[in-house]
């Protein structure tokens, strides 16, 4: 949920506009007594309280706008606009003490071997995934109807190209493109729920509370839809938290199967006209949520882990894997249960800073660390 929204314009009296700072400043301090470790409050308050924060209006053009939330999900173009305050959140966020690093794409592993039957694994269920916005969209937090149509129908060509490289289909629940006409890819609610089940396709946005706060699920379920390739590996989602999740997902036991596989996607995609992704010189690929800036990428395995999990929960699995720089999900995604049988979901936590080729070794050498734990 929103927990303050102010906008400072230059035509506002001095009184009015220190007024609403002061409003502001109380509301991160609220937000901070129930959650010190808020960084947006935290770094807002800090900005707000300094002489280029009391002077708004010269900053941003004669417009100043601010919302904060509970959680990291901020629309990014807000802190573009505010990168004197956000981007102190973004480096604290991922860790960068310097304050002056910039990201580095690099996808190259060399002759690297990352096969889990070495660490003791059969075959698991891998998946590599980035996010992806285009230049000359807003992001979906800021998109209405009309936009979020205009950009599927914009992809139609382009995932008709994939068709032709990889085959597949296009699923799609939007009701229509409106002006445009009648959706040749529209899927009956029956066909969509089956393809949720079988992980193709993403839930019920509007059913989050945090897309929903952020506006990103706003106009559900115009605009949305995936393409699936004919070996299925392949995935787009398109209209979800960024406007392109591009993915790549198999049960095997080489990780750099679905890395590279997901690499040469990526780039037929990107050389498809008009296909331009947003991309910062500081912070990388561009997308909706702030802890995903950079690589955009996040790489994961199901694993077992009976032991750590025998309480039922993923308790004690999160505790282990934190140090280790992992993260732990259900198997169903983030903010679902654990598998009865002790199977999680784990991916290494770094996303910006850190080049793609890092984030897959630090996969495997998680599962070797945690898999060590375990057995222990």
């Amino acid at each position: 949920m929103v927990i303050s929204s102010i906008n400072v314009s230059s035509n506002m009296d001095l009184e009015t506009k220190q007024q609403f700072i002061k409003d502001v400043i109380a509301e991160c301090e609220k937000v901070l007594g129930e959650n010190s470790g808020n960084r947006c409050a935290k770094y807002c308050k800090e900005f707000l309280d300094s002489k280029d924060g009391q002077d708004l209006d010269a900053k941003v053009n004669g417009q100043y706008s601010l919302e904060l939330y509970p959680n990291l999900s901020l629309d990014l173009m807000t802190f573009y606009n505010l990168e004197h305050s956000f981007d102190k959140v973004i480096r604290d966020y991922h860790g960068d003490e310097s304050g002056d690093k910039k990201h580095i794409t690099f996808w190259n592993v060399d002759d690297a071997d990352y096969d889990v039957k070495k660490l003791g694994q059969d075959e698991l269920s891998m998946r590599v995934r980035v996010g992806r916005n285009l230049v000359g969209f807003n992001l979906p937090g800021e998109m209405d109807k009309d936009e979020r149509i205009k950009f599927e129908h914009k992809m139609l060509p382009a995932l008709d190209q994939l068709k032709e490289k990889y085959g597949g289909t296009v699923y799609s629940p939007s009701p229509d493109f409106g002006d445009m006409g009648a959706n040749p890819n529209l899927i009956t609610n029956e066909k969509y729920q089956e393809l949720v089940d079988a992980h193709v396709m993403f839930k019920d946005m509007d059913a989050d509370p945090y897309l929903k706060s952020a506006g990103i699920s706003s106009d559900w379920p115009y605009g949305r839809g995936c393409w699936q390739s004919d070996d299925k590996m392949r995935i787009i989602w398109f209209g979800e938290e960024d406007q392109l999740r591009i993915m790549c997902m198999k049960k095997g036991s080489d990780l750099l199967e679905v890395f590279t596989n997901l690499n040469e996607m990526l780039s037929t995609v990107e050389s498809i006209d008009g296909i331009e992704f947003a991309r910062d010189e500081n912070y990388g690929y561009v997308t909706s949520c702030p802890s995903n800036l950079g690589t955009g990428m996040r790489a994961s395995v199901h694993v077992k882990i009976p032991n750590l999990t025998k309480d039922g929960t993923d308790a004690k699995a999160k505790e282990v894997c934190k140090p280790l720089g992992l993260s732990v999900r259900g198997t169903g995604g983030e903010h679902t249960p654990i598998g009865a049988d002790g199977t999680v979901d784990i991916s290494p936590s770094a996303r910006l800073f850190i080049k793609e080729k890092e984030i897959i070794g630090k996969l495997y050498e998680g599962i070797e660390k945690l898999m060590a734990i375990e057995n222990a």
